[in-house]
């Protein structure tokens, strides 16, 4: 299970509202996360961020995105509106102990990064089997994934 509870990122939420800082603005890496199957999948919408800026780190069942988005108008042009968000970003999520931090997959395609963190083997479902007849059974566990 995805966790997603940041009491810094609410404190940060909550000064930037007390001192009209980005009123109306988004988040700067807003995400969708959802269970397929065996695996979480986590969206990141990146627009603008080049590939190579992007870092995906795990440790001790935390997973961190940073990234980083800079444009600098040229000689000559004259800036009318700069609503877009630059420099150095990040988003944290707290992976649950029944996820594989092991085998996480990332994939950066069209301005949005798809991250897929499996369930972890033993955290599966398991079906348990009985055999034997009277007072002597035997009990496997087997996982019922394929």
């Amino acid at each position: 299970m995805l966790m997603r509870y940041d009491p810094f990122r609410e404190f940060d939420r909550l000064t930037q509202q007390g001192w009209g800082g980005s009123s109306g603005r988004q988040a700067v890496m807003p995400m969708d996360a959802y269970r397929e199957g065996d695996h979480f999948v986590v969206h990141f919408d990146l627009p603008g961020v080049d590939s190579r800026s992007i870092d995906l780190t795990v440790e001790k069942n935390v997973l961190t995105v940073t990234a980083e988005r800079t444009w600098r108008p040229d000689d000559g042009q004259q800036v009318v509106v700069s609503e877009r968000p630059q420099g150095s970003f990040s988003r944290q999520l707290f992976l649950g102990e029944s996820l594989d931090t092991e085998r996480i997959e990332a994939n950066y395609d069209n301005g949005v990064l798809t991250v897929r963190v499996p369930v972890a083997e033993q955290a599966k479902p398991r079906r348990v089997e009985i055999s034997g007849e009277g007072s002597s059974k035997a009990i496997n566990t087997q996982s019922t994934a394929a």
